[in-house]
């Protein structure tokens, strides 16, 4: 039998040399979802269910929604906006367990996700675009015209005086 050493927490001496990361453990902190344990399709093994982050953010064209998918094909993939809720939801199918070989550790995720983020009024549900490239899937929900900024010319109504 392999001798496999798994650790997961910090010895004393990792700590003396600089290994606790507290923006790690703050970041950590903020992911906790305490509604996580009343998810209804929690795999049995272990209790972990497949999560993906995402990374919101605001640009002068429209809204970005980015997500590392790995191992998520397109046909996995549901994106849905109904009044101001996009909805991202998908699956990630666990690949065939071989009974003949023997687990040391099994940290990797399986299952179904889902994600809504509600959207303000100012932008384009008609024109969403996604794109699933390399693992990670782009979401770009553009702003209405009235709603991005324009530049405004000043003119001159008479010379000085």
């Amino acid at each position: 039998m392999a001798n496999i050493t798994v650790r997961r927490s910090h010895t004393p001496q990792q700590l003396e040399q600089g290994g606790w990361d507290p923006f790690r453990n703050m970041r950590d902190l903020f992911r906790w979802d305490p509604f996580r344990e009343m998810a209804p399709l929690a795999p049995a093994a272990g209790g972990m269910t497949f999560a993906p982050d995402f990374e919101v953010k605001e640009t002068k064209e429209g809204y970005q929604f980015k997500a590392d998918l790995p191992g998520v094909t397109e046909k996995d993939i549901e994106i849905s906006a109904t009044g101001n809720v996009l909805t991202i939801s998908g699956r990630r199918e666990a690949e065939k367990e071989d009974t003949e070989d023997t687990f040391y550790v099994y940290e990797r995720t399986y299952g179904t996700f889902a994600r809504s983020f509600t959207l303000p009024g100012s932008v384009d549900v008609e024109h969403i675009r996604a794109e699933l490239k390399h693992g990670v899937l782009a979401v770009l929900v553009p702003k209405k015209p009235e709603a991005q900024p324009k530049k405004i010319a000043i003119t001159s109504s008479g010379t000085p005086s």
